[in-house]
């Protein structure tokens, strides 16, 4: 009984975790490398041993690292200010109270506003707005991808 619990514990940190790599309040990915470490630790790392808990690792941290730099590095290569970068902060903060549009979009918004307050020119800012927009959709992207390939491999491994 414990045991089918504990499973049922890992499945839910798994399915919990895939949902919250698009939705900002959950720590997706965590919540993902929790549930499959511990599968492995149920099994006392019997069928998904240390070395797939490390390479499922790798892959979280890679996943968490291109989620936070991708977004800079889309501002960054615009030129955008720290105002921008805060400014895409907010938005990401305001966008949880209007939904998956505004979760998706008010980044956008964010960056292009604080953008414009430092520079006064709408077309420099609305660039840096979609260019941080765009990083942050790829960081997303990546993370949900390395997400699904995370729960693959340990997938896989429970039942080679």
């Amino acid at each position: 009984m414990e045991t089918t619990l504990l499973w049922v514990l890992s499945s839910a940190l798994i399915l919990l975790g895939l949902a919250g790599t698009v939705l900002p309040l959950l720590p997706g990915t965590l919540l993902v490398w929790g549930g499959i470490l511990l599968g492995a630790w149920i099994d006392d790392f019997a069928r998904v041993g240390t070395t797939t808990a490390v390479i499922v690792t790798a892959l979280a941290v890679l996943a968490w690292s291109l989620d936070y730099v991708a977004g800079l590095l889309g501002a960054r290569r615009v030129g955008a200010s720290k105002k921008a970068l805060l400014g895409a902060a907010i938005g990401t903060v305001a966008g949880l109270f209007m939904g998956l549009v505004g979760v998706l979009f008010m980044p956008l918004v964010g960056a292009a506003i604080g953008e414009y307050m430092v520079q006064k020119d709408q077309r420099h800012a609305v660039r840096v707005g979609v260019a941080t927009w765009v990083g942050i959709m790829v960081g997303l992207i990546a993370k949900v991808v390395l997400s699904f390939v995370m729960v693959g491999i340990f997938v896989l491994a429970l039942l080679i």
